[in-house]
């Protein structure tokens, strides 16, 4: 425990030193809250109401439950329209309310502005062809793109590591075969075998992440293959079989530990592969269902509509954060893990 304790401390010293991959990862961390404060940062229902006079005294948050008008006052069973004046004055007479700072969804029409408005004060970064709020659909994007690309990546990496790892240690006519089948899958135009794919079944989120998962496993493969190949015939795992321990044990006891360094370090590089494989996808159309929020989208409309600026500028911005942070991360964590690297900043 001690050892783990200080090998960890000293990793967080390297990483801490390269001061660009700290800053990265600071904003790699703002951008990950912002997305999951999407629906509280930006939503076209209120967070809080609360009425103290009146028949409907009590708390509510429109935001997880879906309140009719007639709870408020209101004569209608629908769900409550809360921009409607009418609701409004109902629950402010009443009581108060508590917005978020954006008061439109991904999906809410301002009808009040006309389509493609410049910034202002009630949309900050204007609106779309459609008029709906920029800055809104960029944090619902954000989210999807930033969840989306986490999750490929842990499950392609997972698997990616397991078929690498039962290739390497068993060798052999598993070896051999397996290296075939990898050869052959990887021949495949991926991209086009993606937009094939995506047009033959309904269009959505999890459609979509199978469908890239069928390339996104084989990113670790060969970086895993050839490190369990030399652990094989080392001195301590010929030790572990003849002291009686099963493969599985010495897998995951005594090799899987001596690569996750390496392992690590290629997980933000994957991370910007995948993201990036999803934002083009949604801007050639064979992505998210359509009307969702992505990034992808709000580049096509910045490409269909050049005489609003602030669409681009706003897209091609957060794109290009994103992915410059998580390179910068990925270059600090391939610093902090290589002991080379370690030896020359010592020897400066």
């Amino acid at each position: 425990m001690i050892s783990r304790m200080r090998r960890a401390t000293v990793f967080w010293r390297r990483f801490r030193s390269h001061q660009a991959g700290v800053a990265a990862l600071g904003i790699c961390v703002g951008l990950f809250i912002l997305s999951l404060m999407a629906s509280v940062i930006a939503n076209d229902r209120p967070l809080l109401i609360h009425l103290s006079t009146g028949p409907h005294q009590g708390w509510y948050s429109p935001v997880v439950r879906t309140y009719p008008e007639t709870a408020f006052g209101g004569v209608f069973e629908s769900e409550a329209d809360y921009r409607d004046p009418a609701v409004h004055q109902l629950i402010v007479t009443h009581g108060w309310m508590l917005w978020a700072p954006i008061h439109y969804r991904a999906d809410t029409l301002n009808l009040a502005v006309p389509v493609l408005s410049p910034p202002s004060a009630d949309n900050w970064l204007g609106t779309d062809d459609q008029g709906r709020d920029v800055l809104a659909r960029l944090l619902y994007g954000l989210r999807v793109s930033i969840w989306f690309g986490l999750g490929l990546t842990l499950a392609g990496s997972v698997l990616g590591m397991l078929v690498g790892a039962l290739q390497g240690y068993l060798g052999g006519w598993v070896d051999l075969i397996g290296q075939r089948v990898f050869e052959v899958w990887g021949g495949f135009p991926q991209i086009f075998t993606v937009m094939v794919l995506s047009r033959l079944l309904a269009p959505s989120v999890w459609s979509l992440f199978m469908i890239m998962m069928l390339f996104g496993w084989m990113n670790l493969v060969s970086m895993v293959r050839m490190e369990f190949l030399r652990a094989r015939e080392l001195d301590y795992v010929r030790a572990a079989r003849i002291a009686g321990l099963g493969s599985w044990t010495i897998i995951y006891r005594h090799i899987l530990p001596n690569i996750w360094s390496s392992t690590l370090a290629q997980l933000p590089f994957i991370l910007i592969a995948n993201i990036t494989g999803l934002t083009t996808l949604d801007f050639l159309g064979y992505g998210l269902p359509p009307g969702s929020a992505s990034l992808g989208e709000l580049m096509v409309q910045a490409k269909d509509h050049l005489e609003a600026p602030w669409i681009g500028l706003a897209a091609f911005g957060t794109v290009t954060l994103l992915l410059a942070s998580l390179l910068l991360i990925g270059e600090a964590l391939r610093d902090a893990l290589d002991s080379r690297v370690q030896l020359r900043a010592g020897g400066r």
